[in-house]
This record gives C-alpha cells, sequence and structure tokens, in this order.
C-alpha cells in the first residue's frame, strides 16, 4: 500500500523547499491514513558563498569553507531550531551570485520543523504494504529529496537518501519485457523505461519513512484504526474516529473493552492517505460526488499477489528486472507478472490480474502458481524458498478515473484517489508527488488564506497529469483482447507518444464483468508440488496475518440470502476462488445444501472481495486494530 508514502512525502517536501522558516507559526493539518500533523513556518535567511546548510529530517550537512568532504551533524533534540539559526547568523547576510547557486545547490538553507502530529496506523509500519516496487530516480522519493553538488576543488554527488542511509540500494542493471506462451518466452521491446530506478522493498521503505517522520515530531500510533468521518453541521469534515475496540462476536463488551476516540481539527484539513479502494475515502467520494465532478468514469481495478523469495547464489542477478504477459492467462484477461531481484539473493516474483475478468471459475492465486512452473520461471526458482507472501488492489482506471479530490475540510492523496501509471505499473512516485502538491496547498491555506482547490488545479499542472494523460488509452486497448490491446499500445507508445487525438472509455465495472457460470467451462487448475506451487494456508502462514478471532466479522453480507440465491447458482460462487486467502468457502448445510462461511480472520485485506462480487453484496469494514497482515520484506 501506497497510503503512507503519499502522507510521509507530504512532510518531507516541506524539508526540501528552498526557504528557512524560523518563526514558530503554529497550525493543525491532518492527515488521515489517517494522519494529523502541526507545521512551523519559514522565512528565509541569507547564507555565506562558500557555506552549503541543508536540514533534513532533524540533521544537518554542510560543506565548510576549507573542507573537501562532506560533514554530517546531528542537532540536539531541544536545540536544533537555535542550531539552524546560529548557522544561519554565522553564515552571515551576503545573498549569494551565480557561481555560487551553482556550486552548492540551492540558494538558501532548508529546514522543517514539525510539532504535534498525529498518525494512525492498523498495523505496525509497513505491515500492509505489499507493492513490488522499482522506484523513480528523477521522481517521487528520489525527486523528493534529490542530490546536491557540492564543490570545493570537486564536485560530490550525495543523494539524500544515501547519506541517511534509506533503503534503496539496488539500481536496475537490467529491464526485461517477454511475452510467455505456454512453455516458452519471446522478448519484446521494454516499455517501463527503468534505467536509472532501483529495486526496493516498499514496506521497508515505507517503515524508514516513518522513523525520519517521527524524528520530525510525527506521532504514529499503529494499531488504532481510522473507522468514522466526523462532521460539522454543515457537513465539513472535522476529523475521524477510531473504532471501539474490545468487543465479542456476539457484540457483547469483552474485559479489554476499549471505546473509540473521536479526534477532531476544526477550522483545519483532513487528508485521506488510505491506499487503494480506501474505506473512508470511497464514503467521500460518494458523498460529495467526487468522481463526477473529476474525470468521470467508474474506477477499476486489479488484484496483485506476491511472493518473496530467497534463491540460489548464482542464480541472483542483483537490479534484474523482468515483466511478462501472456500466459497463464487468456487472451481476453488483462494482465501480466513481474520479477524483481533485490539484495541478499532476494527475488520478488508476482502476478497482476485485472478484476474485469469475465470466467467466474478463474482462481487468481491459482493463476500464480501456475506460472512459476514457467519454464522460463521455474528455473530460477527451483532450489530456493519463499519467504513471505500477501496480496492488495490496486487502481487501473488511470486518467479516465481520477476523481476531484478535495471535499469541504480537506483531500485525498496517493492511491486512494488513484494516480498508478498502469502500463509501467507504478504508482509510488505519483502518490508522492501528489502528497508533496497537497503540502504545498494546504500550507497556502493555513498561512496565506487560499483555497484547498489550488491542490487540483496543481495537479492538473503536475507532471502526474501529463504522465497519466500519455497512458491513458493502454489499460482500456486490452479491452478487446491481448494481441489487439498490445498493437494499440505499440501505436500509441511509439507513434503518438500518447497523444492519440482521442481518449478511450473503460468497460463494464468489475463486478458487472463477470459472466454467469454457464458460459464457461471449470479451469482444472493442478495440484501444488510444495516446491514451487504452494496450497493457500501455507501461503497465508507466511503473510503473518492475524486478527483477534473473538470479535464482530469485518466481512459483512448487505443481503445474506445473496450468496444461496445468486451466487452459487448463478456464478458457481466466485467469492471462494477471487479470494487470495480463502476467506469464502461454501460449506454442505444439511437444509440449504451449501451456505457461506466467511473466515474473515485469514483476510489479507486486499480488498478484491469489496470489488468483484458480482452483485456488490460483501463490503469490507475496518477489523478491530492490529489485525491483518504482518509484511517485513515485500
Amino acid at each position: 500500500m501506497l497510503k503512507l508514502a503519499a502522507a510521509l512525502s507530504t512532510l518531507f517536501h516541506c524539508a526540501v523547499k528552498r526557504r528557512l522558516f524560523i518563526p514558530y507559526l503554529k497550525q493543525h493539518f491532518f492527515f488521515a491514513g489517517p494522519v494529523v500533523m502541526d507545521i512551523s513556518g519559514f522565512t528565509e535567511k541569507g547564507f555565506k558563498r562558500k557555506l552549503a546548510v541543508q536540514a533534513l529530517f532533524g540533521k544537518v550537512f554542510y560543506l565548510s569553507e576549507d573542507a573537501d568532504t562532506l560533514r554530517l551533524h546531528t542537532l540536539s533534540e531541544s536545540g536544533d531550531i537555535e542550531t539552524l539559526e546560529k548557522l544561519v547568523d554565522d553564515a552571515g547576510s551576503e545573498e549569494p551570485d551565480d557561481d555560487s547557486v551553482r556550486r552548492f545547490g540551492w540558494s538558501g538553507v532548508t529546514a522543517l520543523r514539525c510539532c504535534h502530529r498525529w498518525s494512525w496506523a492498523s498495523r505496525p509500519i509497513g505491515g500492509h504494504t505489499v507493492e513490488a516496487a522499482v522506484l523513480g530516480e528523477e521522481k517521487g522519493f528520489i525527486g523528493l529529496c534529490p542530490g546536491e553538488r557540492l564543490r570545493s576543488g570537486q564536485v560530490l554527488s550525495l543523494p539524500v537518501f544515501i547519506v541517511f542511509k534509506a533503503p534503496i540500494e539496488v539500481p536496475v542493471s537490467s529491464d526485461k519485457f517477454w511475452l510467455l506462451t505456454e512453455n516458452k518466452h519471446l522478448s519484446l521491446p521494454s516499455p517501463f523505461d527503468n534505467k536509472g530506478n532501483y529495486v526496493i522493498s516498499l514496506s521497508q521503505l515505507v517503515r524508514w519513512m516513518a522513523a525520519k517522520a517521527e524524528e520530525l515530531g510525527v506521532e504514529i500510533y499503529p494499531g488504532f484504526a481510522a473507522s468514522e468521518i466526523l462532521y460539522d453541521e454543515n457537513h465539513r469534515v472535522v476529523g475521524i474516529g477510531t473504532n471501539d475496540m474490545g468487543i465479542a462476536k456476539d457484540g457483547s463488551r469483552k474485559e479489554t473493552f476499549q471505546r473509540g476516540l473521536n479526534f477532531y481539527c476544526t477550522g483545519k484539513l483532513t487528508f485521506l492517505a488510505e491506499g487503494c479502494r480506501g474505506s473512508l475515502s470511497e464514503k467521500l467520494i460518494r458523498k460529495y460526488k467526487l468522481r463526477e465532478k473529476g474525470q468521470g468514469q467508474h474506477q477499476t481495478y486489479a488484484l496483485g499477489i506476491k511472493e518473496v523469495w530467497e534463491i540460489e547464489e548464482e542464480k541472483h542477478k542483483p537490479g534484474a528486472v523482468l515483466h511478462t504477459i501472456g500466459w497463464p492467462l487468456d487472451r481476453k484477461t488483462y494482465g501480466g507478472t513481474f520479477l524483481y531481484h533485490m539484495k541478499d539473493r532476494q527475488v520478488s516474483v508476482g502476478l497482476v490480474i485485472a478484476l474485469n475478468y469475465h470466467n467466474p471459475y478463474l482462481s487468481p492465486f491459482d493463476e500464480f502458481q501456475k506460472f512459476k512452473h514457467h519454464p522460463s520461471i521455474k528455473s530460477l526458482l527451483e532450489g530456493g524458498t519463499v519467504l513471505q507472501y500477501g496480496a492488495r488492489t490496486l487502481n487501473e482506471g488511470g486518467f479516465q478515473s481520477i476523481p476531484y479530490p478535495v471535499f469541504p475540510g480537506g483531500a485525498i492523496i496517493g492511491c486512494s484517489a488513484g494516480f498508478i501509471n498502469v502500463p509501467k505499473i507504478k504508482g509510488t512516485h505519483t502518490a508522492m508527488k501528489s502528497g508533496m502538491l497537497a503540502a504545498e496547498a494546504a500550507f497556502n491555506v493555513l498561512f496565506e488564506g487560499s483555497q484547498l482547490e489550488t491542490y487540483w488545479d496543481s495537479l492538473k499542472k503536475s507532471w502526474i497529469w501529463e504522465e497519466l494523460y500519455r497512458a491513458r488509452n493502454y489499460r482500456p486497448a486490452f479491452e478487446y483482447g491481448l494481441l489487439p490491446g498490445l498493437a494499440f499500445s505499440a501505436l500509441e507508445r511509439y507513434i503518438f507518444r500518447g497523444n492519440l487525438p482521442l481518449t478511450l472509455k473503460h468497460g463494464k465495472p468489475d463486478h458487472e464483468a463477470t459472466e454467469i457460470a454457464s458460459h464457461h467451462t471449470p479451469i482444472p487448475y493442478p495440484k501444488p508440488d510444495g516446491l514451487l506451487s504452494f496450497d493457500v494456508p501455507t501461503s497465508l502462514y507466511r503473510s503473518n496475518t492475524n486478527h483477534e478471532h473473538d470479535q464482530p466479522a469485518h466481512l459483512r453480507l448487505r443481503d445474506p440470502n445473496v450468496p444461496q440465491l445468486v451466487n452459487l447458482p448463478k456464478f458457481e460462487g466466485p467469492e471462494s476462488r477471487y479470494c487470495p486467502a480463502r476467506v469464502y468457502e461454501y460449506v454442505p448445510d444439511e437444509k440449504l445444501g451449501h451456505k457461506l462461511q466467511i473466515n474473515a480472520q485469514n483476510c489479507l485485506h486486499c480488498k478484491a472481495c469489496d470489488i468483484k462480487d458480482p452483485k456488490q453484496n460483501i463490503e469490507w469494514t475496518l477489523p478491530e486494530g492490529g489485525g491483518g497482515p504482518g509484511y517485513t520484506i515485500m
């Protein structure tokens, strides 16, 4: 999930502005991921020609007049602002000339002083972050924290993420794209442009970012799930509420009962950064008709399933990136696979499948297990071991589905709004940039009296808008099948460069795309061999998923009769197959023949059920805080 990446990038953006804000202009604005924050303001100070000062994450590093090396200084917890002021005063008031700017980067000093901020997360930070990631060098995190060329006799280029030991260590070494048949592969030109990017574990990066945010003063409270939006009498959002804890399955209060808390931010701003299909975000999108106010089309989704393997040393190629399309999916189903070589002999391998597939017998989990037996993949994984398993949905609507992101009292950022570049399967950089733009707009609202609608204006002027516009036709082109989709995509990329004078529309919403079972035949999936392919219980164990058993089910049926009257007779119970954790299963029943049993404790929080159920009868709600998967290396 990209929710914390989007939210935390908003914090970091303040730390790479070109001016240093010293006066204490204490204000609050809410991040709901939710997150609540206070920010200090800024005023510019001069600096001496040969002294470059940058403050970031509570630290300052500078190149002194007679030094050839970068010196890193950690500020004291209580005296950081005073230390910065002294550094600035010592630098003098001389304004830099053009040569100084070229030599030392920014024409000022940068600082962020953050006070009382609150952040809620339902699991330990990064525990729900499952995305495989190839992080772009020029955008997103690396663009957010660029390296500066500091010169004293020579040019020294030190990206900030290296200086502060972020888990961004493996540059992309190769970038391949294959079309798979059942037993062979055909190399195609790679459209992913990964040269200069890095292969990372996003869950580890999010934890690192959270630690840096805490150094800035952000207060993060894992184990508390934001479950309710709070409104004032004018229907303006004024905060969030957490759910009650210690409720038994029967609804009674256990000895551990704790009433949920309401956190009000009257007169301030609430930002929602919940990730794909965010529960609170979707409610606000419907309430304020934000989809209709934006680009207007419905959102469409995909389900990503992923494992992290440890492979044999001689097979490991750090930074190698592979994407495939074609087998094992049929030609009418959009999707593909990825395989990224990380550090320490680890390989991230996964399948992404569009949830507008037609065949109700299709099982994304089993398609993924089958993929690993392809000869070109099997040879790599043989002799290795699986370290972790997970799954998560992602937005695929792209440009056509962007909602108007501003609501009374706040805004939606990151994948809650849906800024993924679908053909490149990348959304980290766009999620972070949206957080940066939201931070700019929020600052102007709180300190300069402007309107938050400037966030929408900034989005449309940013590279996010241009990038998604150029990628807008790839996903809907595959509505016509694999080969027509590939042909159209090549035409759009290499001939029209994303500027085809027409915008394709998405087909039916994902839940309506499911066809009745009588139009299809069951898919005979092979049994797992326990070496390359595995059953669901084994995989689920590797996800570290845990829920308190004695609590009300967080997966709710709007009409308990729909499974027996509709899903089973018409669609052969598709919920028992589209769920990658086998939460839903039909068990024998003396009266009904079969009835739906919900094993909510298995839930990976992927939210496929909330999206794919043919009658939209399943509602995914927040479980008791602390529940869900516990990813560490995803």
